[in-house]
């Protein structure tokens, strides 16, 4: 990040100066998101601070990085449509080993919202099929137990019957290329939904990753008629605030307490 700043700042870090660095700031802001101008600039002000404790710069420069600015929760969710998330469950071809993984990756993606560290971190015995729940562990690390659909249920047992590699490994989703190993970060499971995307043709999604399906089956929920309580418990959500992030997208729930525009003049 420092190296793309650099051609702006200049060779020589004795010549830097307030202005310089607010200009090359405002340079890389129009071409890249906030979320990455927020590291770059906190990247930045390290750079400043150890070029002036080496006595390579005036001191006090990173005073002059501005700050960038960032509401909580102001951005809307990214989330698809239900007909392009049962798109994306359609296209796996579940006379595949991979197919039946995916399919059932997917499903508790967009049924349950699960985080794609659920997913990856699920054991054979999280799953209670006697009484229909599963134990998801999430970032607390504190078990709680969801009810189970039926078609996630049955996407999980077509694939351990006859997808999932014949080991003594615990963990539920292995990779479908020998050696069969579990996966190993949440990224893999990123990249089954990239790949579900590509393959029913979703163009141009707000975003690839496992995030968007948790996304997709809060704004569900919440459009089905679900209480912002409701689903706040099954996104195991502490806040919730978290939860009332979804409610900017339900248009048709917004309209009902949309107050009339004031006088005869359209905005």
């Amino acid at each position: 990040m420092i190296k793309r700043l650099l051609p702006a700042l200049g060779e020589d870090p004795q010549a830097y100066s307030a202005t310089t660095i607010r200009s090359a700031v405002r340079a890389e802001a129009q071409r890249c998101s906030s979320s990455h101008i927020r590291t770059m600039t906190s990247a930045l002000r390290g750079y400043l601070r150890f070029l002036a404790a080496s006595g390579l710069c005036r001191p006090g420069l990173d005073q002059a990085v501005p700050p960038v600015l960032q509401w909580r929760l102001s951005a809307l969710p990214r989330y698809l449509p239900t007909a392009d998330v049962d798109r994306m469950i359609a296209s796996c071809d579940t006379t595949t080993p991979l197919g039946l993984r995916d399919r059932a990756v997917l499903l508790l993606l967009g049924r349950l919202g699960l985080r794609a560290g659920d997913v990856c971190s699920m054991r054979l015995d999280d799953f209670d099929w006697a009484a229909g729940t599963v134990r998801v562990c999430g970032k607390s690390r504190r078990g709680v137990r969801l009810p189970l659909p039926q078609d996630v249920g049955d996407a999980v047992l077509a694939y351990l019957e006859s997808g999932r590699p014949a080991v003594t490994e615990d963990r539920l989703f292995l990779r479908s290329i020998a050696p069969y190993r579990p996966f190993t970060t949440s990224s893999s499971i990123a990249g089954v939904v990239a790949r579900a995307l590509r393959e029913a043709g979703v163009e141009d999604p707000p975003s690839k990753g496992a995030s968007l399906l948790r996304h997709s089956a809060a704004t569900t929920m919440l459009r089905a008629g679900a209480t912002l309580e409701a689903v706040g418990a099954v996104l195991r959500h502490r806040s919730l605030d978290m939860t009332a992030h979804y409610a900017k997208v339900d248009v048709s729930m917004l309209e009902t307490i949309a107050q009339p525009w004031p006088g005869e003049a359209s905005c």
